[in-house]
């Protein structure tokens, strides 16, 4: 075969693929922006630390859950906002490391790590794999997933009794319901 017509059956191939993806509902165009979609998520939400523009993320029944934590995770945008509020909010700094990011289809898949500063000198750096599903250019569901005891362990006091102060509740529900 000559060199031209390994090309263009290459390009037979590439593109009965997409046609195929395509037909099956998964624009390729769609993980591209779901990609970008939560990467814009990340710096709001840690480069700007704006609790309410995070929010706006998220479908209105979206979930977001730490699955290694006890509760049973935040529904709705107000929600999720707060939870994020209360356990964020008192941190000096964050500094967001991103490293890798893949997205197909639905479902955007981020490893990162997160130095999280303490006024009191502490620095907690947390490794993350998170799952987040984007439909309709909004998350509805977003899984933390990441050791419970590294967070605990290095955590300083005051800010385990911070989090002591709120009931199971006031981390999965919005305060109008």
């Amino acid at each position: 075969m000559r060199w031209l017509e390994l090309v263009a059956q290459w390009r037979g191939l590439v593109d009965a693929r997409v046609n195929f993806k395509s037909s099956q509902g998964i624009a390729m165009s769609d993980a591209r922006q779901n990609k970008e979609l939560v990467i814009r998520f990340w710096k709001t939400l840690y480069e700007e630390r704006n609790y309410d523009a995070v929010g706006a993320f998220f479908s209105e029944d979206a979930l977001y859950e730490d699955v290694p934590a006890p509760d049973s995770g935040a529904r709705g945008p107000r929600a999720i906002a707060k939870r994020l509020k209360i356990g964020l909010s008192v941190i000096d700094d964050h500094v967001h490391h991103l490293k890798t990011v893949v997205a197909e289809g639905d479902n955007v898949v981020t490893e990162h790590v997160e130095d999280w500063h303490f006024h009191t000198g502490e620095v907690v750096s947390l490794p993350f794999v998170s799952m987040q599903r984007v439909q309709d250019g909004k998350i509805t569901r977003w899984s933390d997933y990441f050791d419970l005891q590294t967070l605990l362990g290095s955590a300083p006091q005051w800010w385990l009794e911070h989090l002591a102060k709120f009931t199971e509740e006031d981390f999965y529900k919005d305060d109008e319901g």
